[in-house]
């Protein structure tokens, strides 16, 4: 009786080491790889194009979070792990993205692609137009003490001819990351393309026939290379990477005597905005208020339902058309 005991003993503990040798082979198995390129964008322009690219082959990731301000972000260790284990990693560049230079310092680019924005663009300064409040913050300089070159103006993307521009730049990262679906990067590219070429059509054709060509924002303004593009004239209360949101008397003022002289009946906000200047500016004209995305973040609820900067833009080219006409 006593040897059978000892050989029951010896059997549980047997099983229960074999057990917690198989739970300790399976915590140490390292992940399965899977043949999809990850894909890292700091912001939803990048994330968008890539996603419009890359479909299904790729597992894309947007470090910043929908609805957050953008401006203010700095990444989590978890992000900075996300960027170094990435295929293909997009930013935009410019002052607000200052933190990806130290980050892309120590990256592997024989494993890591990179996508900076602004390098796929001419590039246009920033400006402060009449009305506008300054800027405050610190002058730029360099090692010896002296100003940097002036700043550009980081919001590339809301051009579409633009975004054909980041596009083509993202699908030769892919190609460059996985040449094995570079036919289907490239047809995914040019049937993306078409589309961009199609708003941009659309986009002539109506300002074509619009009554206006001045665009009044009552919040920050991140639509240079839109206007530009499109030979709009606009007068704002901020810039574009401004983190102001309460303008003076002089700015209020300004805005308000131009609305009332040029008989404007529309004055834009930007999304995520708390609309404050807007609403004190329009209670004061009678001007209705409308949102022009500039893409630069969404709406958690707008990039939980799969929007697109397609879409957007559209929704952009009806109020332009509605606040022209």
């Amino acid at each position: 009786m006593l040897h059978d005991k000892t050989i029951v003993k010896t059997s549980l503990a047997a099983l229960l080491f074999g057990a917690v040798c198989i739970v300790i082979f399976l915590l140490a198995k390292p992940q399965t790889q899977t043949d999809q390129l990850k894909i890292v964008s700091t912001i939803f322009p990048g994330y968008d194009f890539a996603r419009a690219i890359a479909g299904d082959n790729a597992d894309i990731t947007m470090l910043i979070y929908p609805g957050s301000e953008v401006h203010s972000f700095e990444p989590s260790p978890q992000d900075i792990i996300n960027i170094q284990d990435s295929d293909v990693f997009i930013y935009v560049g410019g002052e607000s993205e200052a933190w990806v230079e130290k980050i892309i310092a120590n990256l592997d680019t024989n494993r890591t692609k990179i996508v900076r924005m602004m390098d796929a663009v001419d590039l246009v300064k920033e400006e402060l137009v009449e009305g506008m409040e300054p800027e405050h913050k610190h002058e730029h300089e360099d090692e010896d003490g002296h100003e940097s070159e002036v700043e550009y103006d980081e919001h590339v993307w809301t051009s579409p001819l633009n975004a054909i521009k980041i596009v083509e730049s993202i699908r030769d990262a892919l190609v460059n990351a996985d040449p094995q679906n570079a036919n289907f990067y490239q047809a995914a590219t040019t049937n993306y393309i078409e589309q961009l070429a199609q708003l941009d059509s659309d986009i002539r054709a109506t300002l074509s026939d619009t009554t206006h060509h001045t665009l009044i924002f009552g919040d920050r303004f991140p639509l240079r290379y839109f206007v530009e593009e499109y030979n709009l004239q606009y007068y704002a209360a901020f810039p574009g990477c401004s983190d102001q949101t309460e303008a003076s008397t002089a700015t209020l003022a300004f805005l308000i005597n131009k609305i009332k002289s040029e008989n404007i009946k529309y004055i834009f906000t930007i999304e995520l905005s708390n609309q404050a200047v807007a609403r004190t500016i329009a209670a004061e004209t009678g001007t209705e208020i409308l949102e022009f995305h500039s893409l630069h973040n969404i709406s958690k609820s707008d990039f939980d339902s799969g929007k697109t900067y397609l879409q957007i833009m559209h929704q952009n080219l009806t109020n332009l058309k509605r606040a022209l006409n």
